[in-house]
């Protein structure tokens, strides 16, 4: 299999496509995380997807061969609001306060570079997920975990977090970073094998 470039810090990421066995050496692109307010909600996570696969192949030497270059983002919403990664302890908790007794969408975006044609294809893929109703000694147990840092809406829900996720429409994966599903699709659809 050819390698693919992971333009991404993820460590879930990463981990997903050494399940699959894919091999990839990541470089971290440098973009602008801030959402633009002009651009829909749901458009967000492909705009940056997009922009990372760019921000990484600028960044190579001119004349180097790219094979592959795969980005993704991912966004949680509710009522029209982006939940980005918490900036703080509090920020968590106020995340988490709206998400208990709630459902919210987890929307990941994929962009793939191919080489060989030069052009970026894209797939979207959407989870809905259901919290529980947390009490307030719940939810600061929970931020206590730490594991809120760096985390797209403040959880995991492959950790500790899935013991109050009540229920989640589609794809689990998605919900972790990476949905493998659409990740199959779009490498099939552009000619990549995982077959060999």
């Amino acid at each position: 299999m050819e390698p693919i470039i992971l333009a991404s810090s993820s460590p879930r990421r990463q981990e997903i496509l050494k399940m699959l066995k894919i091999p990839f050496r990541v470089i971290i692109p440098n973009i602008d995380e801030t959402v633009l307010s002009a651009i829909d909600t749901e458009q967000v996570p492909e705009l940056l997807a997009r922009q990372k696969i760019t921000e990484v192949i600028h960044a190579l030497p001119p004349k180097q061969e790219i094979p592959w270059v795969l980005g993704a983002d991912t966004i949680v919403t509710q009522n029209g609001k982006i939940f980005g990664k918490p900036q703080s302890v509090e920020q968590a908790i106020e995340f988490l306060k709206l998400f208990q007794d709630n459902t919210h969408t987890t929307i990941t975006a994929l962009a793939l570079y191919n080489g060989r044609t030069k052009n970026i294809t894209t797939r979207i893929c959407k989870t809905k997920v259901t919290f529980n109703a947390m009490s307030d000694e719940e939810i600061q147990w929970y931020v206590d975990t730490g594991e809120w840092h760096g985390a797209a809406g403040g959880y995991r829900i492959q950790s500790l977090a899935s013991i109050f996720i009540k229920k989640i429409e589609g794809s689990y994966s998605n919900v972790i970073g990476l949905p493998i599903f659409e990740l199959y699709d779009i490498l099939k659809e552009q000619g990549y094998s995982l077959l060999e």
